[in-house]
Parts: structure tokens; sequence; C-alpha cells
């Protein structure tokens, strides 16, 4: 009897090979970006004295969250007081629940529309709104401004709602415009002919059909919301500013020697959210966008 040995062959080799310079490619990209951030999380938690006395790269000697609450909280720093995030934090969040819910709303409806409602003019329609993804932010600052104004909603929430909403929608009716039409249109036709309409297609059928496409538009939203500057920065007053716009203020209105470790605490403090939506429903924002791209 002979012993038979399975070959090496080059094939299994290139495929270990291959998979081996894949999987160092993406450990260094994955250092690249963590590694910031992990010097970011090290540094808040020393003190300035710390800093000054050694390196501002270096390992905490002694662990304190003293940067944290001063970032979070009011702050008296020498004769003057210093607001910390927690106002811009809630300012935010007040902003970003009802600007993510309506443009999430809209959205599906015009998307639902425009995949099973067609009326004369819908592409044209369709167009037009797409046009909207293409417009810089820059664009609208000034024709935003004087609606906002002639609304009465200058300088408020209402106003940042309103903005986010009006800039939004035409992404989000995108997403599920492209999803909406992938779904087999016989269902739409079986429920008319059981004499359901409009609205109850919607809700019975549709909407239950559409988790996949309402996870990336809420992740979506909820990004750029919450990370907007620009906007909030433009149509807010000091009692409505969001958090990045808070962020900037705390950064930037330290007299004398900067404060490392609080700016540090501070810039997580604001990136949490957004961090905690995709370490959360990272993978199902991915799911949602591959699930409209083959029609079945």
């Amino acid at each position: 009897m002979t012993n038979k040995t399975p070959k090496f062959t080059d094939k299994r080799y290139a495929d270990i090979t291959g998979r081996t310079i894949l999987y160092a490619v993406l450990l260094i990209m994955a250092l690249y970006y963590l590694i910031p951030l992990a010097l970011m999380i090290t540094t808040s938690f020393r003190s300035m004295d710390e800093i000054r006395l050694s390196q501002l790269i270096a390992w905490p000697e002694t662990w304190t969250a003293e940067a944290w609450r001063l970032a979070w909280n009011e702050a008296q720093i020498g004769a003057r007081s210093e607001r910390g995030l927690k106002p811009y934090f809630i300012n935010s969040i007040l902003m970003v629940v009802p600007a993510v819910t309506i443009s999430t709303i809209f959205g599906a409806l015009n998307g639902y529309v425009l995949s099973f409602w067609k009326f004369k003019g819908a592409n044209l329609f369709f167009g037009l709104l797409l046009f909207g993804c293409f417009l810089p932010f820059q664009a609208i600052l000034l024709p935003q401004a004087m609606v906002l104004g002639k609304l009465g909603i200058s300088g408020s929430i209402v106003g940042l709602v309103f903005t986010h909403v009006v800039y939004g929608v035409a992404f989000t009716t995108l997403f599920f415009r492209n999803y909406y039409v992938t779904l087999p249109g016989e269902l739409i036709k079986a429920a008319q002919l059981d004499g359901a309409g409009f609205w109850r297609i919607f809700w019975r059928i549709i909407l239950p059909l559409s988790t996949p496409i309402l996870v990336v538009s809420v992740i979506w939203q909820f990004t750029q919301i919450w990370n907007d500057f620009l906007f909030g920065v433009a149509f807010s007053d000091p009692s409505s500013q969001p958090v990045t716009v808070g962020l900037n203020n705390l950064v930037n209105s330290s007299t004398g020697e900067r404060r490392y470790n609080v700016d540090m605490a501070g810039a997580i403090i604001a990136a949490l959210p957004t961090l905690a939506v995709y370490v959360i429903a990272g993978k199902y924002f991915v799911r949602g966008l591959t699930a409209g791209s083959v029609k079945g």
C-alpha cells in the first residue's frame, strides 16, 4: 500500500497567499484609523500638568475623568464661565430625532408613489428631485435663510429641522425609490383587486417590506444631520446651536494655553452617537444598501 499525501497545489498556495495579503492590508487600514482614536481617548484621561511635563502622545500615568467633566458641564475658567457640551448635545438630539423621522417618512412616501403610483411627469419630477442631491450646502444658504426668516423660524431648532428635512428628502427618496422598484408589482395589483387603497397598501404591504432600506435611511440621515456644522452655525442662535458648533466653541474659546485633554474629550463626546450607531447597526446598513441591488 502506498500512502497518498495531499498535494500542496499552486492554486491553494495562491489562495492562502492572497488571503494573507488581504488580511494584512485590512489590519493596516484598521490600525491607521484606530490609532488616532486611541490617542484621543488616552489624552482625554490625562491631566494638563501631565501633558505639559511629558509628551502630548503618551500613556496616562494617572487616569482622571476631569477633562470629561469640563467638556460636558459648564466650567469656571479664571474669571469667565465656559459652557460645556451638554446643552448643545441636547439641542442636537431635539433636532436629529424629528428631522430623521420626517425625512424618512417623506422619502418612503415619495419612493412608493414614484414606483407604484406613477403620474404624468413622474420621471421628470424624480430627476428634478435628484438634482437636490448634488446641490452643495453653500448654494442654498442665502435662499434658505430668506425662507426661514419669512416663516419666522430662523435661529430655532424648528428651523434646523425644517432645513435638514428639505435637504435630506432628496436622498431618502432616492433610497426608497430604488429599493421599491425591485419589489414585484404583482403585490400591488393583487392588493388592489382585494379592494386595498393607497394608504392600506403602503402600511400593510410596502412598509413591512421596507426594513432594510429604512435602516439605511435612518443611519444615513442621522449621520449627516448629527455631523453637520454649516447649517448649524448659519441657521441657529446661541440657544439652539447643535453639538458640532458647541465643540467648535469649546475648542476655540480657551484663552492662553490649549487644554488638549478637554478638547479630545469633547470631540469624543460629540462623535459617540454616530460611532454607536455604526457599531450597533453598521452591518444592517451594508445589507440595506445591497438589498435592492438585484431584482427578484
